[in-house]
């Protein structure tokens, strides 16, 4: 008797959902991450404070995660508490469902330490912002999200490509009901 390829397993109702959902989470850091990005580039170039006001407020309505200084810290929260929730529960269950995934998970789990790192370094250089606007605190902001951007777009990427056929056949749970097509 053969052991049939995982892949040739069947989708699940809720690995299909959690997958999705996970592309819409990560659809959302990448929306975000260039909208800062823009902004810190506008910073940078020496934007007037008046003009820095207008864009936040242009952000605080249309921006669900950012609102730059203020709310780059909550962003960078944000990412902590996805990729925390990932290690902890996500990242098991797949491992559970398909252990030769395991060196794909670890090395999810170690880029997740490096963006938090990265993130760490945003975060810094933020609030340092709000007390020193001169070039260098200015020029300190943008090239932490250029790491962070860097690091992380790379991740998301990876992440998805990886775990996709996996996630999408986590077992559906008990009430649930049996997979549709």
């Amino acid at each position: 008797m053969t052991v049939p390829v995982f892949e040739d397993r069947p989708e699940t109702v809720r690995g299909r959902m959690l997958y999705q959902s996970l592309l819409a989470v990560h659809a959302l850091i990448r929306r975000d991450l260039t909208t800062v990005e823009r902004l810190a580039a506008a910073v940078l170039d020496g934007l007037p404070a008046d003009d820095v006001h207008k864009e936040l407020g242009e952000l605080k309505r249309n921006g669900m995660l950012w609102q730059f200084q203020v709310s780059c810290l909550r962003y960078c929260e944000f990412v902590h508490m996805h990729h925390n929730a990932e290690d902890r529960e996500f990242f098991d269950e797949l491992e559970e469902t398909n252990p030769p995934i395991r060196p794909v998970v670890e090395r999810l789990r170690a880029d997740h330490r490096k963006v938090s790192d990265h993130l760490d370094a945003v975060e810094a250089a933020a609030r340092a912002l709000s007390e020193d606007e001169s070039q260098p605190a200015r020029r300190a902001v943008a090239d932490a999200l250029e790491v962070l951007e860097g690091d992380l777009l790379a991740h998301l990427d990876y992440e998805e490509l990886s775990i996709g056929g996996t996630a999408r056949r986590l077992p559906d749970l008990p009430w649930m009901g049996p997979a549709s097509g």
